[in-house]
């Protein structure tokens, strides 16, 4: 899962990109990135890292231009070293950078076609770069010297022929604008927003999220529609066309359960209110199945699960007690490349606080369980500050299928609800209760009239893949290429073999 942004202004964007990452920092914590372009110069700077601690003052000093890109990124495909964060950059044709959120199914039958008949080389194991060659590749056959609006879109509608999975992406072309595109399934969130700036004109914006327009001061326009493409040009004229032949929104349902922030807004529904109809429906569930259950505090795992936990203690009549102090210095576990790094950052990321548990029952809530390392842990915090029995409740339903749309829920075998039922999940993660959310209630949680979603992908929780060319073969190579052995291994061959990216400025 990954964060990005593009702005197009009459000034300088390079402060505005950054705040935009840090906006969107929940969404990739292993890297981050940002290309500016200046009098038809492409300015990069890209690291491995938080966004406050890429960007010191002397590279934002260097970021200049009105136009720019972003992107924070946490690995699923390629590795975590520097050479594969974004945004990538090729030469041919015109000069193009670019930043992607998601993760191409085909990505090695592409990179083969790529080699054996567009000529191109692809220099890291990111899918990113395939799609961003994929891309330059069908622009360079448009065969234009000065591209415009309907040649950008015909090299999209080519890019929409040949990948598959998800992607948004956003890109620059030097010279020409800044371009934007969904999957025809619109797997992934983007948005587009607009502002008028001090001088008159129009400013553009496009973000996964609409929390990054918003704290920018730019209008939400609306949700860039699955298959769609956004072409901003150098005079700042907007350009919107589809470029997919049957475009169908099929956003991901992970999205609104643990990724989005609260305060987004993603394809006209509202993700604290859909995590707030969770709490109602995992309330409802409890009273349902559990009519005498004996809690006494509901405690949620802070910060996803909050909405969710109070709500469901409102429906339950139970008291609501923050037992969990965090420290905001420590990334997200879920995003943390190692199990054993996972593990040990539980203890220093959250602290119980006793009188909120001796004595008492408590009802954990958290939003998902995917490995079940971090409950685990959790639900030991509990008992070692007292509580008397501890349960657990998820607002989402068993995690049983890898993600192959880029969350890096990793090979079926390290997840935890692969091939167990709940008794044994439960006793594998030490509580004296555990609650899952039904699929049917989630999917109503998140839905709403006011939208126009009417199907999700579930495949986390099902096993059904939209795009419909996931066979086991695939998952199996997956499972090979996720398992936290091979991606240690990988992780010290990058470290001993690490290249200077000559595009960077350090």
């Amino acid at each position: 899962m990954c964060g990005i942004v593009g702005i197009v202004s009459d000034t300088a964007v390079n402060q505005r990109l950054y705040d935009a990452l840090t906006v969107l920092q929940h969404r990739g914590q292993d890297a981050a990135g940002i290309v500016t372009e200046d009098e038809g110069r492409f300015y990069l700077r890209k690291s491995n890292g938080l966004v406050r601690d890429v960007f010191r003052s002397r590279h934002m000093q260097r970021l200049t231009g009105n136009i720019g890109i972003g992107h924070v990124r946490y690995p699923t495909a390629g590795s975590s070293s520097t050479a594969e964060s974004q945004p990538f950059y090729v030469n041919s044709p015109y000069g193009i950078v670019l930043a992607h959120n998601g993760n191409l199914t085909n990505s090695a039958e592409l990179n083969s076609a790529l080699y054996r008949s567009d000529l191109r080389h692809v220099n890291t194991t990111s899918d990113s770069e395939v799609l961003l060659n994929v891309f330059a590749h069908e622009l360079q056959l448009q065969g234009k010297l000065q591209p415009g609006a309907d040649d950008i879109f015909s090299a999209v509608s080519a890019v929409h022929r040949r990948c598959r999975g998800a992607y948004a992406a956003v890109a620059m072309i030097s010279g020409y604008g800044l371009v934007a595109f969904r999957d025809p399934y619109g797997i992934r969130p983007l948005v587009i927003g607009e502002r008028t700036s001090d001088a008159g004109t129009t400013e553009y914006m496009v973000a996964s999220e609409s929390v990054a327009l918003d704290v920018l001061g730019f209008k939400l326009i609306r949700d860039v529609e699955p298959g769609e493409a956004v072409y901003i040009d150098s005079a700042g004229e907007l350009h919107l066309r589809q470029c997919a032949e049957n475009p169908t929104l099929v956003p991901c349902i992970f999205e609104f359960v643990y990724f989005a922030r609260p305060d987004s807004i993603i394809d006209g529904i509202s993700v604290y209110k859909a995590r707030m109809r969770m709490g109602d429906a995992l309330a409802d569930k409890i009273e349902r199945e559990w009519p005498n259950h004996d809690i006494d505090v509901v405690i949620p795992i802070p910060d996803t699960s909050r909405t969710s936990a109070l709500q469901l203690a409102n429906r339950l009549g139970v008291d609501f007690r923050e037992g969990f102090m965090k420290n905001r210095y420590i990334g997200r576990t879920f995003i943390m490349p190692g199990q054993q790094q996972r593990r040990k950052s539980v203890r220093q990321k959250l602290n119980a606080i006793g009188l909120e548990f001796k004595g008492k029952n408590v009802l954990l809530v958290d939003d998902s369980i995917v490995r079940g390392t971090t409950c685990n842990e959790i639900i030991e915090m509990a008992r070692d500050a007292g509580a008397n029995k501890v349960y657990f409740a998820s607002a989402a339903p068993e995690v049983r299928y890898p993600n192959v749309y880029g969350i890096d829920m990793p090979a079926a075998s390290e997840l935890i609800a692969h091939g167990r039922n709940n008794e044994e999940i439960r006793d594998l993660i030490g509580a004296d209760q555990l609650i899952y959310q039904d699929l049917d209630d989630l999917r109503e949680a998140v839905q709403t009239h006011k939208a126009s979603v009417r199907q999700f992908d579930c495949s986390v929780f099902n096993g059904e893949y939209i795009t419909g060319d996931i066979d086991a073969a695939y998952l199996s190579a997956l499972e090979a290429a996720r398992n936290d052995a091979s991606k240690a291994e990988k992780r010290e061959k990058d470290d001993e073999s690490a290249l200077v990216d000559l595009h960077n400025d350090d």
